[in-house]
């Protein structure tokens, strides 16, 4: 099956290597092209694609609010922020928005690749880095008043401990599932269980809270 690709960045070289790139994949269609976050919901509106791969930094409508337009009227599309190191104000507000994942701009071409298919799958790609960066940042944010010392979550069972552990670490479902012999839908389950039982509601806060936990 065709996943069909939608490119925003502002800046005409970086659209132009994305393109190449998505030409190498013979599964992945690049339908449009935008330079601005209001040709971007324009475009998804007219073009349907499956996969949106977002700048968030752009003049005018940014990519967050570019994402959260977008998936008002077109919740199925699977937008993936692409982002560079200095970008960490924006993750999280992206993330709020209704971006599935991140993934650095000087990531390799396979794992730029890899990245759009587990989007268009329904995973939540992350680029390790990024998740380290956001978590090591959510960990030295922590203002006064000080907080206690996190405690393990009550409730979670020894193998959601190792799934919240590897979490925390940035490893995507399938290297989880790797790791611990599971199946990636078992993975998946532990990871809807944990965020029911920890009330979080998605992978960075899942993360930030992995970081947490003492480990035993």
């Amino acid at each position: 099956m065709t996943i069909r690709i939608l490119l925003v960045d502002d800046q005409h070289l970086v659209r132009a290597g994305l393109r190449m790139l998505c030409e190498t994949d013979n599964t992945l269609e690049v339908v449009g092209e935008a330079a601005t976050g209001s040709d971007a919901v324009r475009l998804a509106e007219q073009l349907s694609p499956d996969v949106v791969l977002m700048d968030l930094r752009m003049p005018g409508m940014d990519g967050i609010r570019a994402t959260a337009a977008i998936l008002a009227s077109r919740p199925a599309t699977r937008i993936l922020a692409l982002t560079t190191f200095d970008d960490d104000d924006h993750l999280y507000p992206a993330l709020a928005a209704g971006a599935c994942g991140f993934l650095v701009k000087d990531a390799s071409p396979t794992d730029l690749l890899h990245g759009i298919h587990r989007a268009a799958a329904g995973d939540h790609p992350f680029s390790p880095n990024v998740l380290r960066r956001v978590v090591d940042s959510a960990l030295a944010s922590r203002t006064a008043p000080p907080t206690p010392e996190p405690r393990t979550p009550s409730g979670l069972t020894p193998r959601e401990l190792e799934v919240l552990a590897l979490v925390a670490e940035g490893l995507p479902n399938a290297d989880i599932a790797t790791h611990l012999h599971l199946g990636i839908t078992t993975v998946k389950t532990h990871i809807t269980n944990l965020m029911a039982k920890t009330g979080t509601t998605n992978r960075v806060q899942l993360a930030v809270l992995g970081a947490r936990t003492p480990r035993n």
